[in-house]
């Protein structure tokens, strides 16, 4: 299995910080948000992993992280699209580089769980995708998960709901077999112009190839300057 963490994206509620450095460059605790989720997929095995940012930073992230040598990993890197597609689009750009599955991170996604167990589920499963789920007290920010608790199942992902039908929303972690490509294919832009990773899960979800686990510890979507700060409590106050 091969890694790929997604850190492209214009990082607009992280202005003006984001004018002048990719927001997964920004310091959380004593080093780069980036090397976090890199640490993690490391520690769960992981040491092939692809970064896929813009090209307007692809040099700054090659300054600080080279080809991984130093934190013990092999980093290579694409570049999204300039139009900024979505999240399903900069997966697409990982088709080439993975061989059979892969897990998927959005670099701004903070957790102190262990992937491996989660690892070791998807690679039991005889098909599909999976995703991680995290209890919130707002998931109306999100995209939050329509459960059937008696099946384990999700009947559907709902993105920013009004009137969220559970607690528990996606998170940035996402597990996939290399037809995730062929399935990106068929996705249509939605109102915003991209091809989104919520309409991407749902149609697992149709095929009835979509299964979940619930993070138990702490977990952040560090993208605005509040999480920002919270990340960098966290992880000072941990270590």
């Amino acid at each position: 299995m091969k890694g790929v963490i997604l850190a492209g994206g214009k990082g607009t509620r992280l202005e003006p910080f984001t004018k002048l450095i990719n927001k997964h460059l920004l310091p959380v605790g004593p080093e780069p948000m980036i090397y976090w989720p890199i640490k993690k997929l490391k520690a769960a095995g992981i040491t092939e992993i692809l970064i896929i940012t813009n090209k307007q930073h692809l040099h700054s992230f090659e300054e600080v992280l080279g080809h991984g040598e130093q934190l013990g990993v092999k980093l290579s890197y694409a570049i999204q699209s300039e139009k900024g597609g979505g999240i399903a689009d900069a997966l697409a750009c990982a088709r080439n580089f993975v061989d059979d599955q892969c897990i998927v991170l959005l670099g701004d996604n903070l957790f102190d769980d262990n992937l491996r167990p989660f690892i070791d589920d998807f690679q039991a499963q005889p098909h599909g995708a999976k995703v991680l789920l995290k209890e919130v007290k707002d998931p109306e920010r999100y995209g939050v998960a329509f459960l059937d608790e008696v099946n384990h199942s999700i009947i559907s992902i709902i993105e920013k709901p009004i009137s969220p039908p559970s607690n528990f929303c996606v998170t940035g972690i996402y597990f996939y077999n290399k037809d995730v490509f062929d399935l990106i294919d068929l996705l249509q832009p939605s109102s915003r112009g991209e091809r989104e990773i919520t309409d991407l899960n749902n149609i697992y979800i149709n095929r009835k190839k979509l299964k979940f686990n619930i993070l138990k510890s702490w977990w952040l979507d560090a993208g605005t300057h509040e999480s920002l700060f919270k990340a960098n409590k966290h992880f000072y106050e941990r270590s």
